[in-house]
């Protein structure tokens, strides 16, 4: 038992240190073919917050584009989580850890927090555990509560491997073609109520999937 143990302990500890660099290298052979991309480049050169949402299983390369320029992730707390938390602070991310179902109220308050001192928030609203494809409440919640808009984010990746997880996760193979493609700003009101606020979710969760069939059209 305890030799088995120390194998998956090193494992783990191999697979940590190979991580970033395997995914980095990856990631930087990539063709990436953005549309309506200057409707985010525009509030960032403009200093303007903002939340952008994109699935969970397509997330590699939206949080790759996005590296240091001050982001702050929400990630949750499962060892999934801390691997990807160990990428995203390589990233130069600020990483929030939490989820509906697990530190919740705390990481929405750290998050607004952050949104408040001028960091972008970046979310991927069917995770951690899915259902696949179906928008949680956490990022037209913060958009809301922070006062700044919305930013959906399609990507459509050609050549790919889609492994048999909740969130069919896609890897990229080497040098294929991304197509990423954001809507323009989804601007929301504090004082939505809840039955308003319901339906902007269901409303943003069918235009984030039809972002992600359009970026999936090559």
């Amino acid at each position: 038992m305890k030799l088995k143990k120390l194998g998956q302990d090193l494992l783990r500890f191999l697979g940590n240190y190979f991580l970033f660099s395997g995914i980095s290298l990856l990631l930087k052979t990539l063709k990436i073919n953005s549309r309506n991309r200057e409707c985010l480049e525009r509030l960032l050169k403009e200093n303007k917050n903002f939340v952008v949402a994109f699935w969970h299983g397509s997330m590699l390369v939206p949080w790759y584009i996005s590296r240091n320029h001050n982001f702050s992730a929400l990630v949750s707390k499962s060892k999934d989580g801390a691997l990807l938390e160990k990428v995203l602070s390589r990233w130069n991310y600020r990483v929030v850890r939490g989820s509906s179902n697990d530190g919740g109220s705390l990481a929405l308050r750290m998050l607004l927090d952050m949104a408040a001192s001028g960091r972008p928030i970046a979310i991927t609203p069917d995770g951690p555990k899915g259902p696949y494809h179906k928008m949680k409440a956490g990022a037209v919640v913060v958009a809301r509560k922070a006062g700044i808009p919305l930013i959906l984010l399609g990507v459509g990746i050609k050549e790919k491997r889609t492994l048999k997880s909740w969130d069919q996760f896609e890897v990229p193979k080497f040098f294929t073609t991304v197509n990423l493609v954001f809507s323009d700003p989804v601007c929301l009101h504090e004082e939505l109520s809840y039955e308003e606020t319901s339906k902007l979710i269901e409303e943003c969760e069918h235009k984030l999937n039809e972002l992600q069939k359009e970026a999936g059209i090559f």
